[in-house]
């Protein structure tokens, strides 16, 4: 099953820890904006990200690389949405992939007021 990467973006000099290595921070920051964008979508509306767990960094990602990250969804509850996040490095000269980063992420659904609202049921689609 071919799954659709939610940002995919190149890591850059300024986006290196001191020992030139590509920041963990960096990492965690693009995983947060990608489950952002599933969780705003997938909510019909504004979602704020409430936690974050489980995050690993499993792999070396050099500058150039591109970054993409891939979402999906572990748990829908009355307002939360629990997300997966994997950051995947390709090499910049290459086809070469590995496994950077990994975490889960979870988001509250607000309404205009700022205060939890209800997600709608999404349908499953089996087609």
């Amino acid at each position: 099953m071919a799954r659709d990467a939610l940002i995919r973006t190149t890591a850059m000099p300024t986006d290196t820890n001191p020992y030139g290595g590509v920041f963990g921070g960096w990492l965690m920051g693009q995983m947060g904006l990608a489950c952002g964008s599933f969780a705003s979508r997938h909510s019909a509306g504004k979602a704020i990200l409430v936690g974050a767990e489980k995050l690993r960094f499993p792999g070396m990602m050099a500058v150039g690389d591109e970054l993409s990250v891939y979402v999906e969804l572990l748990r829908q509850g009355r307002s939360s949405l629990l997300l997966r996040a994997e950051g995947i490095a390709r090499e910049r000269d290459g086809d070469a992939e590995t496994l950077v980063a990994e975490g889960e992420f979870t988001f509250v659904a607000l309404d205009e007021n700022n205060r939890p609202r209800p997600i709608a049921a999404k349908e499953e689609d089996h087609g």
